[in-house]
């Protein structure tokens, strides 16, 4: 398939309403790490669910439309990058007794397994590296929408994905149950079609 083809193919996918009817492209596709978060949600003593961002992710996807059982995943969240409202908290989830940035500086997700679930949707079974410990997960996912990015004309795909893990199962125990052991993740990810 020829750039220009791509770009076309892309191009369509930006008529109101048409993202999901669009052809995707299939390929190898680059995190867009500006526009890619990974949030985080724990119950606060039980008062609150308190909310914290791991942005900068970087990773690939190796997408086929025509068979999702093929694609590939693989996605790095920095440690060090965590952010919450509030600095101090920062600094204690990033030292040795929480997530350990210094010796453990990722979070680490490589899919084994894609399952198309329906148009849209597609569990993506996959290890997660955190902490030093590796656990099997499943994303829920959703396609957002395809097309070209009208400001960088890059092929863009958007995903957005909802998990959730004990903590514990990863080594991460401070404070269970105080502060919550079951932690949801919800990933809003953009990825650029390379070549």
């Amino acid at each position: 398939m020829t750039k220009t083809l791509i770009l076309a193919l892309c191009a369509a996918a930006l008529v109101p309403g048409a993202a999901l009817a669009a052809p995707v492209a299939g390929g190898m596709y680059k995190i867009d790490s500006n526009h890619t978060q990974a949030l985080f949600q724990v119950s606060h003593m039980g008062f609150t669910e308190f909310n914290g961002v791991i942005p900068n992710a970087t990773g690939t996807m190796m997408l086929d439309p025509a068979n999702p059982a093929a694609d590939t995943l693989d996605v790095m969240l920095p440690v060090a990058a965590l952010s919450t409202t509030n600095a101090t908290l920062d600094g204690e989830l990033k030292d040795p007794s929480w997530l350990d940035a210094a010796q453990f500086p990722a979070i680490h997700f490589v899919a084994t397994k894609v399952t198309k679930t329906g148009e849209t949707t597609a569990l993506i079974t996959g290890n997660l590296t955190m902490h030093g410990v590796t656990k099997p997960i499943v994303l829920d996912a959703r396609f957002i929408g395809a097309g070209a990015n009208p400001l960088s004309k890059a092929c863009t795909v958007g995903f957005a994905a909802k998990a959730v893990l004990k903590r514990s199962d990863f080594g991460v125990t401070k404070y269970v149950p105080l502060i919550g052991d079951e932690v949801t993740l919800k990933i809003n990810a953009a990825f650029e079609k390379q070549g």
